[in-house]
């Protein structure tokens, strides 16, 4: 009989990895970053393959990856819903146990949580959750690797949400809980974040509902387009309750002198964001997302060296 086949870790959201090795993916997204511009070869995932299964397209996440893969000696194989019997109804079970005898690390990118859960549950190698519903905890390595870079650790900081309670807010939350910051949310009525992801972290949230007095003294101001992918049909309705969110020149006045703007993009100019924060020198969401692909090298290593 075969040996039992070890357990092994995934990323469902940030809360499956703790506070120290969270960190270490860190700075070991900021050394990765260095070496790739010094030149240096790394190919620690010499051999390996990463495959990619994408239920919600993306530009940032596939190329990160694929990208990231190239820099560290493996390969990325990309799978959409037409590449994929899950597109044509087979069990996420079966695609989990199958795509996981044949590759070492799997990404998924779906709607539900629940589906990633499932996946994760019966794959032999690494999940990772590359954006749910629920949560985005790739994006938060990135964010948090740039503060880093910029500002160092991000402990006892302050940094604002403005905007809906959403998978990116839901990551935030747990980011505070990692990280040791203090995150206020500013949402309008009825688009606050899910209680059972936000009681855990009360000691260190807070939800505020005027825009402006949220900001005041803020080290860090974050947002996210009102409407994410499946909820175009609700535009019309989002424009309307968060008029009055805008991230714009008088919000950010009003937060720390040296405060960050950041956004995980895409954004739509003149709705969450001004043209006039998103382009200003403080803005640092083109760093954001290149750091999409450090912390993830990073994340991969981890995953697939610490075994």
């Amino acid at each position: 009989m075969n040996a039992a086949q070890p357990q092994p870790r995934h990323l469902r959201s940030l809360l499956d990895l703790t506070p120290e090795e969270l960190h270490g993916i860190i700075r070991r997204g900021i050394a990765l970053k260095a070496m790739l511009r010094r030149g240096e070869p790394h190919e620690s995932l010499k051999n390996r393959t990463l495959g990619m299964v994408f239920e919600k397209s993306s530009t940032r996440t596939r190329v990160s990856f694929e990208a990231g893969m190239t820099h560290l000696g493996g390969k990325a194989i990309f799978l959409s819903p037409r590449d994929t019997q899950l597109g044509r109804g087979e069990p996420i079970e079966d695609t989990a146990r199958v795509l996981s005898r044949m590759v070492d690390c799997i990404m998924v990118r779906t709607y539900e949580q629940a589906k990633l859960e499932r996946f994760a549950a019966h794959s032999r190698v690494p999940v990772i959750n590359a954006l749910t519903d629920r949560f985005h905890p790739l994006q938060l390595l990135a964010d948090i690797q740039t503060w880093f870079e910029h500002r160092g650790d991000i402990a006892g900081r302050t940094v604002l949400w403005v905007g809906d309670g959403n998978n990116m807010c839901h990551s935030y939350i747990n980011a505070a809980r990692q990280f040791d910051f203090r995150l206020r949310i500013c949402c309008p009525r009825g688009f606050d974040p899910d209680k059972d992801v936000l009681e855990p972290a009360r000691d260190r949230c807070e939800i505020m509902r005027d825009p402006l007095a949220a900001a005041e003294g803020a080290d860090l101001v974050v947002t996210d387009v009102w409407a994410s992918m499946g909820q175009e049909e609700e535009q019309a309705k989002r424009r309307q309750a968060f008029a009055g969110f805008q991230v714009n020149d008088e919000l950010m006045a009003r937060a720390a002198g040296d405060a960050l703007f950041m956004h995980c993009l895409p954004a739509h100019r003149g709705e969450e964001v001004s043209a006039s924060v998103i382009d200003r020198e403080d803005s640092l969401v083109w760093e954001e997302a290149e750091n999409r692909m450090h912390s993830q090298k990073a994340l991969l290593e981890f995953l697939l060296c610490n075994g």
